[in-house]
């Protein structure tokens, strides 16, 4: 005797639609109250200057990235 099963009424499920609120995403943009550092300087010293290649006065960004150059030139970095 074969046992046959029975189907399963399939009932459709009444779907609500969710209400979602997004945040609203506001760019505020930075005001700018004059330049980076302050606008100031650094006029290096004969030993500095020599591994800057200037003597001119720089900014603290532009001599960081002297340094770093020169760094990698001499393969300093690490020892």
């Amino acid at each position: 005797m074969i046992l046959r099963r029975k189907k399963r009424k399939t009932t459709k499920r009444k779907t609500t639609k969710r209400k979602t609120t997004r945040k609203k995403k506001t760019k505020k943009k930075a005001k700018r109250k004059g330049k980076a550092f302050g606008g100031y300087k650094i006029k290096p010293d004969a030993n500095l200057a020599a591994v800057l290649g200037t003597k001119k006065a720089v900014t603290p960004a532009e001599m960081t990235k002297k340094l770093w150059k020169y760094i990698k030139r001499k393969k300093l970095a690490g020892k």
